[in-house]
């Protein structure tokens, strides 16, 4: 029996499911080009493009860019062009948000102090929509199936390689046999000629060498108790580090980002502690999730206020809870995997105690 498709099915909006490879090439290199041009520009005294009345912001080459990326989207089909469409999109956009103090000032002030929480917040907030947009719901089976025939776009036209065949493979092997359109799509694919001529694809080469890096560290012995002294380590160090550097305001117990700071330490170090009862109790997916949350609180309230702070002086610390968000991603997908095989087993033996 067939199921009646949702309403954004039926309006055409199919999730692609390497959206969150694209949106992390996409701030990665936002966040990169603000970091860069901040200082590249502190480094050469902040000159000024232009002359003679005028000036050529930075804003403008960052549109141009933005208007590449369209491009690339709209002029092309399938799934090759996407990544590069990501990481000239992520640049461009760097280069206009990093502009953002002279949009909401009335003097247009560049060195605008909230700049850096503003610019942190905006790219939180792109991250935080996408996961809600990809992860409100599992991905259903026939957009599966569309991704397959996104994926043999290329090869009705000029062949595929043998890696990008494996790739659209492994998707089709998790929709299921009953939906409509999976054996035309095997076949389709199946039809596309072998071609191992294909444009370089860096970015997902990159991906993967972080993936297996991730996964080799998160499955070192001594991942989780260097996971736990970080953790407790940061939640120590940021209020000592936002308050030192405010020091000299004079207003340091009054001071909200020094107290935001403080507040979201605190959050992060009790479910730091939490993880580290259930790591010594055995139950190392709950572990492994509490200290995910601490990590998350740390970037979604710690380093918020770290940034309004101390402004760009807090990337290093935001740095951090990256590579710990990483790990414990790889960890908790690792668990997940070896989980898997242990519940088809008890639902097999289920089924076979009701017979």
């Amino acid at each position: 029996m067939t199921t009646r498709s949702s309403y954004l099915l039926r309006a055409g909006l199919v999730r692609n499911v390497r959206t969150g490879e694209h949106l992390t090439t996409f701030v990665v290199s936002g966040v990169s080009t603000v970091l860069i041009t901040r200082l590249i520009l502190g480094l050469s005294g902040y000159p000024q493009i232009g002359g003679k009345g005028l000036h050529i912001a930075h804003v403008l080459p960052g549109g141009l860019l933005m208007l590449l990326a369209i491009y690339l989207l709209l002029a092309y089909i399938g799934p090759v062009v996407r990544p590069a469409a990501a990481l000239v999109g992520g640049v461009g956009f760097g280069l206009f948000i990093d502009e953002v103090g002279k949009f909401i000032t009335s003097d247009n002030n560049y060195f605008y102090q909230p700049t850096a929480a503003i610019v942190y917040v905006i790219f939180v907030l792109i991250v935080l929509g996408s996961r809600y947009v990809s992860n409100r719901r599992p991905i259903d089976e026939r957009e599966q199936l569309a991704n397959v025939v996104d994926n043999t776009v290329e090869g009705v036209a000029g062949g595929l390689s043998r890696r990008r065949r494996a790739q659209a493979s492994a998707q089709l092997r998790a929709v299921g046999p009953e939906v409509v359109g999976r054996p035309q799509t095997r076949a389709l694919l199946a039809a596309c000629p072998p071609d191992e001529v294909e444009l370089a694809a860096p970015i997902d080469a990159a991906w993967k060498k972080l993936h297996r890096g991730f996964d080799r560290l998160a499955t070192h012995p001594l991942a989780p108790a260097v996971a736990v002294f970080v953790l407790t380590l940061q939640a120590l160090g940021a209020p000592v580090i936002a308050a030192g550097l405010r020091l000299g305001d004079g207003r340091l117990l009054t001071d909200f980002p020094v107290i935001g700071v403080a507040a979201g330490s605190l959050l992060s170090a009790t479910f730091t502690i939490r993880g580290g009862f259930r790591m010594r109790a055995r139950d190392r997916v709950r572990a492994v999730r509490l200290f995910e949350l601490a990590v998350l609180v740390s970037l979604l309230v710690t380093q918020v206020f770290q940034f309004a702070g101390t402004q760009f002086a807090a990337v290093g610390g935001m740095t951090l809870d990256l590579v710990l968000l990483g790990l414990l991603g790889a960890e908790a997908e690792r668990l997940r995997r070896a989980a898997a095989p242990v519940l088809v087993a008890a639902e097999e033996d289920r089924g076979d105690g009701g017979e």
